[in-house]
């Protein structure tokens, strides 16, 4: 799933630098998705690690989620102060490795825990009796040391990508596009990534969903608990579509287009400005699903929108309503 971060690969003709939109844009939405993203996430992992009677495969998948969400927006601060000092990196190597790679941990991560999440929901709602033992927690835990081993060694190509020094500016430089990439190379591993990092997972979350809907329209449903699971799950599917068409579907599709773009000659410097502009858009949007995933916790199960209200419950009362 790996590739570089196609900020600019430029061609014979110097057209107008966008490093003052770039920096603009970014230490702006960064600083946003930080502040959001761990009230968001901080407040869901404090409802999650309340004392619980009992726990679930799907609470299992919230816990990674926000513990993937919050290791990424915890790095992001550095990226602002990168671009508030118009990017000048002064925080070594290393760092600069793992700031960059934890994005794309987060991006992959949500994505494989969010169809991990769909697949539980359809064989918990279509296939009740038949497959119980797939939904256990012991299973979801063993799917969730899958998912961040797979996607650790996939964006492992990303902690080769440090800092390096601009010649032209003096600059320290970090997040930047290598120099001397063949563009024949970026586009395999681009298709690579498109297929196994986000169309596959969407493919098999619209099935599922696609799956569920039919099931909960097709049965009648005299039991209340039977209404509440078709009530979370119309509202995870929600949820994780939004997800999937504000962030992660832009990101994929311009990132495409754009080496695509890259391997044609006769483009104007109007139309590169807009194509890497729509790259510094689409990669701020791919950050902000940490954002949105904390709507997974607290729209998809009654108790976290109980205890995130800091009603007057009690703590049994409050744990009981998890999912």
């Amino acid at each position: 799933m790996y590739l570089f971060p196609l900020a600019s690969l430029d061609h014979a003709t110097v057209c107008p630098s966008i490093d003052d939109f770039r920096n603009q844009v970014y230490s702006t939405l960064y600083s946003v998705i930080t502040v959001l993203g761990l009230a968001g996430n901080g407040l869901a992992l404090a409802a999650l690690s309340r004392p619980r009677r009992q726990s679930s495969s799907f609470y299992i998948y919230l816990v990674n989620l926000a513990v993937s969400d919050l290791l990424c927006v915890m790095m992001l601060p550095l990226r602002v102060v990168y671009y508030v000092k118009k990017g000048q990196w002064d925080y070594g190597d290393v760092v600069c490795r793992l700031t960059s790679y934890s994005l794309y941990v987060n991006l992959y991560c949500s994505i494989y825990l969010m169809t991990a999440m769909s697949i539980s929901r359809f064989l918990a709602i279509v296939f009740p009796m038949k497959n119980m033992q797939l939904v256990k927690v012991k299973c979801a835990r063993r799917v969730c040391v899958c998912i961040w081993l797979f996607v650790c060694l996939s964006t492992s190509p990303f902690l080769m990508n440090g800092q390096h020094v601009d010649t032209s500016t003096n600059k320290t430089k970090c997040f930047e596009p290598p120099q001397g990439q063949g563009l024949h190379k970026l586009l395999v591993l681009n298709y690579l990534s498109l297929v196994l990092g986000f169309a596959l997972p969407f493919l098999v979350i619209l099935l599922c969903y696609a799956a569920i809907i039919w099931t909960l329209l097709s049965r009648k449903y005299t039991v209340r608990q039977q209404q509440g699971i078709g009530t979370k799950a119309i509202r995870m599917i929600v949820v994780i579509l939004l997800t999937f068409f504000i962030c992660f579907m832009p990101y994929h599709v311009q990132r495409t287009v754009h080496l695509s773009f890259l391997s044609r000659v006769d483009t104007t410097c109007t139309e590169r400005t807009t194509m890497q502009k729509s790259v510094v858009v689409t990669l701020t949007l791919a950050a902000a699903n940490s954002c949105l995933d904390p709507l997974l916790y607290f729209f998809s199960s009654k108790s976290f929108r109980t205890c995130s209200s800091f009603a007057h419950q009690s703590r049994t009362d409050c744990t009981k309503q998890a999912t």
